[in-house]
């Protein structure tokens, strides 16, 4: 039987992080991720990959007990990152406007994803396109008023399986008041994670 895993799961306002703190976390970035990141062109989508990569270290630093600067990750062209040196620490990325997550735990492959709930969108065709006719059945049991909390559940679970690589996972469902979130763990997670907001300056 596989033992349970410590996981964190952390979330920041990208907004939080100014221009000055911006170029200093630049240097914070293996040359393969800043090759990567000179081929984004939105301001946004760059904010988003620095803040990210940032966080992200400082999630693995407080698992491995290093300094988060000596987090060395490499980029995989249409991968995900993976860590420069032999570890079996598993964790995943992902963001939606200004919201950037990172999650980490030992000994178990993870997919993370979250999405901004957006109550103006069609949701049922948006359905349609993106889920099979099992998913879209269970959207429509949903009364129409808890539809769009529903899409972006099942949104959430089917990239967080998809990023894990897998689709056999435990499902930790992340939430907060403007966001739906899924964590997909190859492995049961103790205690159950919690969407936890930070501030990179305060790591």
């Amino acid at each position: 039987m596989v033992s349970a895993s410590e996981g964190l799961v952390w979330i920041c306002d990208a907004r939080d992080v100014g221009p000055a703190e911006l170029d200093d976390y630049c240097e914070w970035l293996s040359e393969s991720e800043r090759s990567r990141l000179g081929g984004f062109t939105r301001p946004e989508r760059k904010r988003q990959f620095i803040v990210g990569r940032v966080l992200l270290r400082h999630a693995l630093a407080r698992l491995l007990r290093v300094a988060p600067r000596d987090i060395d990750l490499v980029e995989r062209p249409g991968l995900a990152p993976i860590l420069a040196s032999s570890c079996t620490t598993g964790f995943s990325i992902s963001h939606s406007g200004q919201w950037v997550a990172c999650a980490a735990a030992r000994g178990t492959a993870l997919g993370l994803d979250i999405e901004r709930i957006d109550s103006s969108r069609d949701v049922m065709a948006l359905a349609e396109h993106a889920f099979d006719a099992s998913d879209i059945i269970a959207l429509k049991a949903n009364a129409p008023s808890l539809r769009h909390s529903a899409f972006y559940r099942m949104w959430c679970a089917h990239e967080a399986r998809f990023k894990l690589g897998s689709p056999n996972a435990i499902e930790y469902p992340l939430e907060s008041r403007e966001l739906a979130g899924m964590l997909a763990s190859a492995n049961p997670l103790a205690p159950a994670p919690v969407l936890t907001p930070v501030r990179l300056r305060d790591l």
